[in-house]
């Protein structure tokens, strides 16, 4: 099982993997540098943990020596690349397809009647794919 555990400083994500962590939990992400207090919190909260995740800004921060120490006990300690900021209303295949009508010359006001989506949108798209190729 994996967990997450999300906190704004050492203390607090302490108190937090004590009480989400368990021996079912074979996974763990952490928001904040595993030191080695986290690390051995971690370890006696979560016997059975195979694997330690951070953010890969953090990870080059992680001392070699607890790094090591995980390797050796059969854990791996990874960056792990995270989305960050608002997630995307419209996928590729959406924006493609607007693209598409309105190269085949479909009026941008029908566009947005046939797809729902709002005018201002439907020029953000095209208008984008223009400043691209140019």
């Amino acid at each position: 099982m994996r967990v997450e555990v999300k906190a704004r400083d050492n203390s607090e994500l302490i108190r937090k993997l004590q009480k989400m962590l368990g021996p079912e939990v074979t996974e763990v992400y952490i928001n904040l540098r595993p030191t080695k207090e986290i690390v051995v919190r971690i370890l006696e909260s979560a016997p059975n943990v195979r694997r330690i995740s951070c953010p890969p800004s953090l990870y080059p921060k992680v001392s070699k020596k607890i790094i090591n120490a995980l390797e050796q006990l059969g854990i791996e300690l990874v960056p792990e690349k995270r989305l960050r900021g608002r997630p995307k209303k419209y996928d590729e295949k959406t924006v493609k397809l607007v693209r598409e009508m309105a190269g085949m010359g479909i009026p941008m006001r029908e566009i947005s009647e046939r797809l729902g989506i709002p005018l201002r949108t439907v020029y953000y798209m095209v208008e984008k794919q223009v400043r691209k190729q140019s």
